[in-house]
């Protein structure tokens, strides 16, 4: 029988050990060397905005993973460089990470640009890259067996503004876009979209990436007089078409962007003049996916005050499948991932996950917002809208 004193030592070591367990939360103890996934992003260039997003739902992913007792028993963790938002340098840091670094595993870096150029390292290496943010068609159609999509496509980015356009009778569209990979395809998607719903394509052009003065393209616009305006962009041009829209006063009936336009940022930079402006995206945080809701909730908690948008969501669950895929090929041998993703039909914090043959995405459905009393409101298509457009755009001097 053990005497007072005994007794009284052994609680005090439970109850240092519950104080400690408060204090210092459980955390997974890992015997073997961590698994080392590489990517680039845009942290600095011009998509940095966007990349940086990306980079945090790699970063939340990661800390899930590891909480949750990591990946073959081991912690997970990124070795990531700044491409600086170009494609050449993307090229020369993923050699670096697989030849150098030697990492076990790749995710991609932002933009159907960079992916496009560094599709070509991967697949050499036999290494699946899941590829969160790179939406042109063609880079899945050239007979590559490594890359992985996980969003909708860059030809249906502004499936929504047509649609929309064309069920209240209007007849033009006018589209701009930068001159880079995944803004052209968009324009061409646009435009077969548009012909399809009998709207006619009234003028088309692109401008040099970094472009920041609008005035001679939007004055084109302006003469074009088109119904309806779309413009294929990343931020800092969404941003600055907008602006200079209304300098110039150009007064469609419907106006959209692709990307940037639905970053918070968006509207605070732009205040009232966002108003009405119609955005494509990949994802919101109110669309009914399995556990986006704690998601959303665990980025806020992470990253206070950052900007949360569909590239931190896709992120995320890009890394998500890579994490799964792993688990399931119960291995890091390229083929054995690669054959995993392949065959996984699920559904993420971002929606619908399943790819054909060429690894093209043919399950994650796109929505369009529009920018109503400073909130972002989707309205498009009907069955996932939360609110009605407000239609017609009133002209510039009437707002």
């Amino acid at each position: 029988m053990k005497t007072a004193k005994q007794l009284g030592t052994a609680n005090q070591w439970i109850l240092l050990l519950c104080l400690s367990l408060v204090l210092f939360p459980w955390q997974p103890v890992f015997a073997q060397a961590p698994i080392k996934i590489g990517a680039s992003l845009s942290l600095t260039g011009s998509y940095a905005a966007l990349g940086q997003n990306q980079h945090r739902g790699y970063q939340l992913c990661t800390k899930h993973a590891n909480e949750k007792g990591g990946v073959l028993g081991r912690k997970v963790e990124f070795v990531l460089y700044d491409d600086q938002s170009l494609p050449a340098t993307g090229v020369r840091l993923y050699e670096r990470l697989i030849t150098q670094d030697k990492v076990d595993a790749i995710m991609g870096p932002y933009s159907s640009a960079i992916t496009e150029a560094v599709a070509n390292v991967n697949e050499r290496y036999k290494m699946p890259m899941v590829a969160p943010m790179a939406s042109t068609t063609a880079i899945f159609r050239k007979g590559r067996k490594f890359i992985f999509m996980v969003q909708s496509a860059a030809e249906v980015y502004l499936e929504g503004l047509i649609d929309m356009a064309a069920k209240r009778g209007l007849k033009s569209v006018a589209i701009i876009n930068e001159d880079t990979l995944f803004p052209k395809a968009t324009v061409q998607g646009t435009i077969d979209l548009a012909k399809k719903k009998g709207l006619q394509v009234v003028f088309v052009e692109g401008y040099p990436k970094g472009n920041t003065d609008f005035s001679a393209i939007l004055t084109k616009v302006r003469a074009a007089s088109p119904d309806v305006f779309g413009a294929a962009t990343y931020f800092d041009d969404a941003v600055a078409i907008t602006r200079q829209m209304k300098e110039l006063n150009v007064n469609p009936k419907m106006y959209g962007v692709t990307v940037g336009g639905d970053l918070p940022k968006f509207y605070e930079l732009l205040g009232k003049n966002a108003e009405f402006v119609y955005g494509a995206t990949q994802w919101e945080p109110e669309l009914p996916y399995p556990g986006a809701k704690e998601f959303t909730e665990s980025y806020k908690k992470e990253f206070s005050g950052a900007d949360l948008s569909y590239h931190s969501a896709g992120g995320y669950a890009g890394c998500q499948i890579l994490v799964e895929a792993i688990k399931r090929a119960r291995s890091l041998d390229g083929e054995k991932i690669r054959a995993e993703i392949a065959k996984l039909d699920t559904t993420t914090v971002y929606g619908g996950f399943k790819v054909d043959e060429g690894g093209f995405q043919i399950s994650h459905k796109m929505v369009m917002f529009q920018w109503q009393n400073g909130k972002k409101v989707i309205v498009w298509p009907d069955e996932l809208a939360g609110g009605k457009a407000r239609f017609p755009t009133p002209q510039w001097s009437q707002r």
